[in-house]
């Protein structure tokens, strides 16, 4: 043979092993990819400027509140999912100018309130920063889900007592990808899934696809949710395998559907029961939680029981209400 053919030959059978290997990567990794019903995890930010009180096209409930307070405002913050309802608080009961930006502008980039001045009585500091603000006295009423263990210990390190006050009704809920065919899961599959019993889908009446079980940062409020729901048990470790599936993910009804709006995922049932406003105000549906206005005993400021009384009112639990979520009274 000659020694160009060879060089030909060499040639031949290294366009050949690259194609072999190319193949067997879109039958092993991307051909799975996609369509893996995954775009499920991708994570949204709420758009903090749809909800900025006392502007013209805030998507915030505008009703005819009784209570008008003008002085000692006290200091709003709280989750992203509860943005909608203390900005409705604040266009409705605070006076125009009491919520103020570095700079005299809202950023287009402020998705965490960072350039909400600090003598401004909106803020937004969402869960994890927002317990750390009520406990240091930065807010007054912080608007959350249920603590998670390591802010409870904050508060108990800094000798802050908090008293939590529920509000409002809301399901945790969990979601995964249109196109996945699960409509229905237990309480118990969802547990022996995120607890790494159940790691493909067919298992529990779905495709032949690996689960990938998305979960969120530690002090979020839905990841402080999730670790209750799971009660003694431990999230499982995920296989590296995973992120070539289906994933499934958490988070509060109408984070999800209501502020997100993300219509290439669809919530599930549990138990054959849907997170419907409905079966949340009858507690049908398996995972009702709370959600509280919160604040430190010691704070001296005379109009935080006025606020929270006027929001278990008929009126506050309207604002609650008309603000997507379900009143507790």
């Amino acid at each position: 043979m000659t020694k160009t053919a060879k060089q030909i030959l060499v040639l031949i059978t290294v366009v050949l092993v690259f194609a072999v290997f190319n193949g067997c990567m879109f039958v092993l990794v991307t051909g799975r990819l996609s369509n893996n019903f995954s775009d499920t995890s991708q994570s949204k930010q709420i758009d903090v400027a749809r909800y900025l009180p006392h502007t013209e096209d805030c998507d915030l409930v505008r009703m005819a509140s009784s209570l008008k307070l003008t002085e000692n405002l006290p200091v709003l913050d709280g989750a992203a999912a509860l943005v909608p309802v203390y900005a409705s608080v604040v266009e409705n009961v605070y006076p125009t100018g009491s919520v103020t930006y570095e700079g005299g502008v809202f950023s287009d980039d402020n998705y965490y309130g960072e350039n909400f001045a600090p003598d401004s009585k909106m803020q937004y500091n969402n869960t994890v920063r927002g317990y750390r603000a009520i406990v240091d006295g930065t807010t007054d009423i912080l608007f959350c889900a249920a603590p998670s263990a390591e802010q409870k210990q904050y508060a108990a390190d800094k000798n802050a007592e908090l008293v939590y006050v529920p509000i409002g009704l809301e399901a945790f809920v969990f979601f995964v990808n249109e196109n996945n065919p699960v409509d229905n899961l237990t309480v118990s599959q969802i547990r022996d899934i995120y607890g790494g019993k159940y790691t493909n889908w067919r298992q529990v009446g779905g495709a032949d696809r690996v689960i990938n079980p998305v979960t969120r940062f530690a002090g979020s409020g839905s990841q402080s949710a999730m670790d209750a729901f799971m009660g003694d048990r431990a999230i499982a470790q995920k296989s590296i395998f995973s992120v070539t599936g289906a994933a499934i993910g958490f988070s509060f009804r109408y984070y999800m559907d209501g502020i997100v709006g993300n219509d290439a995922v669809k919530m599930l049932s549990l138990n054959g029961v849907y997170p419907s406003e409905e079966n949340i105000q009858n507690r049908s549906y398996p995972v009702v939680v709370e959600f509280y206005a919160i604040y430190r005993e010691d704070n001296e400021n005379e109009n935080i029981p006025v606020l929270i009384d006027w929001l278990l009112s008929d009126e506050g639990q309207s604002l609650i209400e008309e603000s997507g979520y379900v009143r507790i009274r």
